[in-house]
């Protein structure tokens, strides 16, 4: 039973052998830190104690610096596995600015570009190293870690490593084994919004042991939470535009659609109002001009879908505002938690029509496989010691096996490639669950495999329920986020 620590406000003294003068003269020299938040000083001091740790802080609550100082002291590289390339360009970008060497490996590189950070690692140069999940469990990348050594593995949005959470993504599932590979290092994991149940399966799935967790409070002091009732699509669009008339600042509008995104980017724009458009049908070149102008100002309102995501920081956004409420209460509170991260007061404001549901409903019903996709990926991969036995290893050679196998059972059946990974990593966890065997035929593991996405499905069920009872209720919002995430009203009341 895993036993969270919740922070306090004033940080706890520590009696650890963590040189604390030495951390807090770096945090000042090379961030303009002059006092850790909470959560931070119990992190970093797990994590030079050699422990495992899970961080559950919210969204703008330093998370990242508790890897990032423990870089600078520990003898060799901080291996950060990060879910996008431009969370990681965007980090790389603060360390230069922090005069701190940090390397990425992604796919963006030249040939050259990669053989030269390649051997920058091997030879200790970069006390940061940030990859994406696919690239780690290469072998390629395992053997260059190898060559230097690893103090620490940091997994970032770490929820994406288990089925309860909202984000899963496969690949963080080989972390693991990769840890293993690297001589088993500590391993730090960071998420804003993890429940207890999706905090206990990422430290499962990870292979963490015996975690220091810490948890602080997901609800920050200076956002206000809203919930506005609107009757139909006027009433909405006229709560935003009051909005806009009493806060002056930048603000971020999420939609549940790309044609929503598409309709209200064109209303806006036809008001006047300086407005950019992000998600996931515009090309990367089109995404990254907005972002670009929505981070320097030249645009005041973005209106996005979910794709405007993870890596987004603009300090100075006065409110987010959900125009279709999203589809659980971990997905708002992530994406609420891009206001106000400067400290100064900002509005999260919902504005709910109970129409609104059918929306996420439907993105429900087709997120995860049914029993048609399972049967037709396990057919077209023949015996599962087959598909298997290509992602039980790191090897260079059995991970491009991997990925040639799933895009051709895609072709062959003409199920997605992601969904195809996600039922091959599932597959996977089971039959390591089992000892290594099948456990039974093809049909027992169909069954398994169903078994298992249909309690996925509930729980994205009760997870919409959760944030409509949310969107419904009538008592102080925050205090229904922090009982949501077990936090519980006393630790609220205490920040408050």
């Amino acid at each position: 039973m895993l036993s969270p620590v919740n922070v306090p406000d004033s940080p706890s003294s520590s009696t650890s052998a963590t040189p604390w003068p030495r951390i807090e003269s770096l945090a000042l020299s090379h961030f303009g830190v002059r006092a850790l938040r909470p959560g931070q000083r119990e992190l970093i001091d797990a994590v030079l104690a050699g422990s495992d740790a899970v961080g559950i802080l919210p969204t703008g609550g330093g998370k990242s610096l508790t890897y990032q100082l423990p870089a600078l002291v520990l003898p060799r590289p901080v291996v950060v596995i990060s879910p996008l390339i431009a969370l990681m360009k965007d980090q790389c970008d603060h360390m230069d600015d922090a005069d701190v060497d940090a390397a990425e490996l992604d796919s963006t590189l030249t040939a050259s570009e990669e053989r030269d950070c390649e051997r920058e690692i091997r030879a200790g140069a970069h006390p940061l190293v940030y990859v994406t999940p696919e690239r780690f469990r290469t072998e390629e990348c395992q053997a260059m870690l190898r060559a230097r050594g690893v103090s620490l593995i940091a997994v970032d949005e770490a929820h994406c490593a288990s089925s309860w959470g909202h984000d899963f993504r496969p690949a963080y599932m080989a972390i693991a084994r990769g840890a293993e590979a690297l001589g088993r290092p500590p391993i730090l994991a960071l998420t804003a919004t993890a429940t207890s149940d999706t905090a206990t399966d990422i430290v499962k799935q990870l292979g963490m042991r015996a975690p220091r967790m810490v948890r602080t409070s997901l609800v920050r002091p200076n956002l206000s939470f809203e919930v506005e009732r609107t009757v139909n699509e006027m009433a909405k669009r006229s709560a935003l535009l009051r909005l806009f008339d009493d806060e002056a600042g930048a603000g971020i509008v999420y939609t549940a659609t790309v044609k929503k995104a598409d309709e209200l980017y064109r209303w806006i724009g036809a008001l006047r109002v300086p407005v950019a458009r992000y998600h996931g049908r515009m090309s990367a070149a089109e995404r990254e001009e907005s972002r670009a102008h929505f981070m320097s100002g030249r645009v005041r309102v973005m209106v996005a879908t979910k794709a405007f995501g993870m890596g987004i920081d603009k300090a100075d956004t006065r409110f987010v505002t959900h125009y279709e409420f999203p589809d659980s209460l971990e997905s708002y509170v992530q994406e609420a938690g891009r206001a106000g991260r400067d400290g100064k007061p900002a509005r999260c404001v919902l504005l709910y029509r109970l129409e609104d549901r059918r929306v996420q409903r439907f993105f429900l019903a087709t997120r995860a496989p049914g029993r048609g996709d399972v049967e037709k990926v396990v057919a077209a991969a023949g015996r599962a010691a087959d598909i298997l036995s290509t992602s039980t290893s790191t090897s260079t050679s059995t991970s491009r096996k991997s990925e040639c196998a799933a895009e051709k059972i895609a072709r062959a059946t003409g199920v997605g490639r992601r969904r195809v990974e996600g039922i091959v990593a599932h597959w996977q966890r089971l039959v390591n669950a089992r000892g290594g065997g099948g456990g039974g035929g093809v049909r027992d593991v169909v069954d398994a495999l169903v078994s298992e996405y249909d309690g996925r499905r509930r729980r994205d069920e009760a997870r919409l329920r959760a944030m409509m009872r949310y969107a419904e209720g009538v008592g102080d919002r925050a205090v229904a986020i922090a009982e949501y995430f077990g936090e519980g009203v006393t630790a609220l009341a205490h920040r408050q």
